[in-house]
């Protein structure tokens, strides 16, 4: 059984996804502030954090900033709660390292769609083949990634995400096919979400930055050679 850390300082948003979640078949915690927050994910290392980002002392930002730079806690995935107009708090939450964020007042249907698509990302069974270009070598197997011979931690979103473009060989995918293969969704509305993470991962990649390309109006590649 999944264990899914919850942490929302609204105690009626709270346990509607305590109840929701374990009636979906997860184990569920509770946390209600920041502080409390990173004392149960040291003690319990859920497979996956809930992260309402307007919390009380610490708040969800700072929070997935600490577990992110924590070895022991980094492959935690991150799914954030942000309320409408927070657009610039979920491009500074991606650009920490959160998987995916959830709109208020949101569904929660959608919110199990996408727990599920992101704990399926974690365990997707990949080849073991090793992939190379100039000085980037992508090991599927391991889920590692290195950039001149020093590795680079990628989120299991960003791996995914360039897993897929290697896939494709350098055939364009729209954010739309990016968005079902990713992320195992289609809402209208999220293409913001592949752009966010592509210019994560192309930062992530330093001087080889280009080697994804936009090609606009229609998506991105990668440019091989």
């Amino acid at each position: 059984m999944k264990k899914i850390l919850i942490v929302e300082d609204e105690p009626d948003i709270l346990n509607l996804l305590d109840l929701n979640l374990q009636q979906a078949g997860f184990e569920v915690y509770l946390a209600s502030n920041g502080i409390e927050a990173l004392e149960k994910i040291k003690k319990i290392h859920p497979d996956l954090l809930i992260l309402d980002l307007m919390l009380p002392g610490i708040d969800g930002l700072e929070v997935c900033k600490e577990i992110k730079k924590d070895p022991e806690t980094a492959s935690i995935p991150v799914l954030m709660l942000t309320a409408k107009g927070e657009e610039v708090d979920r491009i500074v939450g991606f650009e920490l390292g959160a998987d995916d964020y959830v709109v208020k007042p949101f569904s929660i249907r959608e919110l199990v769609l996408r727990i599920k698509a992101i704990l399926r990302r974690q365990q997707e069974p990949l080849t073991n083949k090793v992939w190379t270009y100039d000085g980037l070598k992508l090991d599927k197997e391991k889920m590692q990634f290195w950039v001149d011979q020093k590795e680079v931690k990628l989120t299991s979103t960003e791996f995914k995400l360039l897993t897929e473009l290697i896939v494709a060989d350098g055939k364009v995918l729209s954010r739309e096919q990016l968005l079902s293969r990713v992320w195992g969704y289609d809402f209208e509305g999220y293409a913001r979400t592949v752009d966010t993470h592509i210019r994560r991962l192309r930062k992530k990649m330093g001087s080889y930055a280009d080697v994804i390309e936009t090609v606009r109006g229609m998506g991105y590649k990668l440019k091989l050679g």
